[in-house]
């Protein structure tokens, strides 16, 4: 059998252009031939994270992309995170902790620093793993930021590894994208480049034909794989928010979540949303909280902000009426502060020190503070009598004070999140709380006492993973993925 090549790294012309995605695929192929295989992203920029079992945080995508290698995610395989706060300034991660709040001009100094991070967690990826599959982070043209770069071709120079490029054709422009980012590199990152990837390709491929002899004709370089639209994909988001799909039957539960400006962790509702009896809608600015079962706060970056936002929506008065009208709300994490009557921030974590009146639906205090929760969890949930097990993750910031019933008892026999006296409002901090298909039974029998369709969440991303590396496969070239 051949054995795979040591690295590669996957950079894109675009954001979305389809490299976590690639990225999981080729880890899944390498999988199945029985290849140790580790995905690895130097620097990712992304509000949805995931907790390692040794306390640590990276992207979501990498632990998605573990999922595919079939291993355990590790800090080492995101060792820099970077989780927007504001429109200037983020808290930066290193190695699964955070380290400190920066500006972007901070950041771009620092870089310099991070890079030495960077290439320790890749030499212990490449010393534990026969093969180490690399995410770019955006596009490596980006003329302002290729100084101290440690995302793309920075990091591809400084590690010495191959790259393919990967550009989405359903955007348009395709031809475009890939021959302006090969000739915004320099000639030794040009002569790095193994070929490219087109993404997302709808139709006759005949039809296409002619533009790929142009593109290998213009640049020398192959193009190693045409990959089809994949109808109905369903593989957790980077960051891109994801619509409803398509609903063939009639729903039983309507839920509508509002998109506050630093939302975290959409992906909690990724088990409603492809679920074909809940109807999920997320709501923008401007829009209406209504018509609606379940009202979901999210999880978000900065809570005190999202809540000036949230009232600038006039959503307050929204879900307050929700209440009043006997509908449900459940806060996640910083939505579940948003509940209470006070979020505190002494230390100034979240942006200025200062404190702010919640929505006062439950009977709870936050105080945020400097240290970071960050916990896998599993717990007995309790509603209407009725329990099951529900399992996920913890990552907050502050400790708040309940005054209710709380709905929840974890393993460790404390009890967790709050429920309001009169039934219609629950908050918790644990991330995945639908994803259980008995948890998200009880909880839908709670709202409206709807009977909904169990479906397997891990079965299916599984199967998602499973039809990306199936498409790589059949439409890939793959023999410059082997020695």
């Amino acid at each position: 059998m051949k054995s795979a090549i040591p690295s590669l790294m996957v950079q894109g012309t675009t954001s979305d252009a389809g490299k976590s995605v690639l990225v999981a695929g080729l880890c899944r192929v390498l999988a199945r031939r029985g290849i140790k295989v580790a995905p690895f992203k130097p620097q990712n920029m992304a509000l949805n994270s995931a907790v390692t079992k040794d306390g640590g945080e990276i992207g979501r995508a990498q632990a998605v992309q573990a999922q595919a290698s079939n291993i355990e995610p590790t800090v080492h395989m995101n060792p820099v995170l970077i989780k927007p706060n504001s429109d200037t300034g983020a808290q930066i991660i290193l190695q699964g902790k955070a380290l400190s709040n920066m500006d972007a001009v901070g950041f771009h100094d620092y870089k310099k620093v991070a890079m030495g991070t960077v290439l320790d967690s890749f030499e212990r990826l490449t010393e534990e793993f026969d093969s180490v599959m690399i995410e770019g982070a955006g596009s490596p043209a980006e003329i302002n930021l290729r100084e101290n770069d440690i995302a793309n071709m920075g990091f591809a120079e400084e590690a010495d590894v191959p790259v393919i490029i990967i550009a989405d054709i359903d955007r348009g422009g395709v031809f475009a994208h890939l021959y302006g980012t090969l000739a915004l590199l320099s000639e030794s990152e040009q002569a790095r480049v193994k070929g490219f990837v087109i993404n997302r390709f709808r139709g006759d491929i005949s039809l296409l034909q002619s533009g790929l002899d142009w593109l290998e004709e213009k640049t020398g370089k192959p193009v190693l794989g045409v990959l089809p639209y994949l109808h109905g994909l369903n593989l957790e988001a980077e960051d891109a928010i994801t619509s409803q799909q398509e609903l063939a039957n009639e729903v039983k539960l309507n839920v509508v979540v509002p998109v506050v400006t630093r939302i975290s962790n959409h992906t909690d509702f990724d088990a409603l949303r492809l679920n074909p009896d809940i109807n999920l809608r997320y709501v923008g600015k401007g829009e209406k909280i209504d018509k609606a079962d379940l009202v979901i706060l999210p999880g978000s970056k900065s809570v005190r902000d999202d809540l000036d936002y949230l009232r600038s929506q006039g959503w307050d008065k929204d879900i307050q009426r929700h209440v009043r009208l006997g509908g449900k709300v459940i806060g996640i994490c910083g939505g579940y502060q948003m509940l209470g009557k006070i979020i505190d921030d002494p230390l100034g974590v979240e942006g200025d020190p200062g404190q702010s009146q919640g929505l006062g639906l439950l009977n709870v205090n936050t105080v945020l503070t400097d240290s970071k929760k960050l916990t896998h969890t599993e717990a007995q949930l309790n509603l209407d009598g009725q329990v099951t097990v529900v399992k996920g993750y913890e990552i907050h910031v502050g400790k708040t004070i309940v005054q209710e019933k709380q709905p929840l008892i974890l393993s460790s026999g404390e009890f967790e999140g709050a429920i309001s006296e009169c039934g219609q409002v629950m908050g918790t901090y644990l991330h995945g709380l639908f994803d259980e298909a008995k948890a998200l039974s009880l909880i839908t029998g709670w709202v409206n006492g709807s009977q909904i369709k169990q479906q397997n969440f891990e079965q299916l991303k599984e199967q998602g993973i499973n039809r990306i590396a199936d498409a790589i496969e059949q439409h890939m070239t793959l023999d410059f993925l082997f020695k």
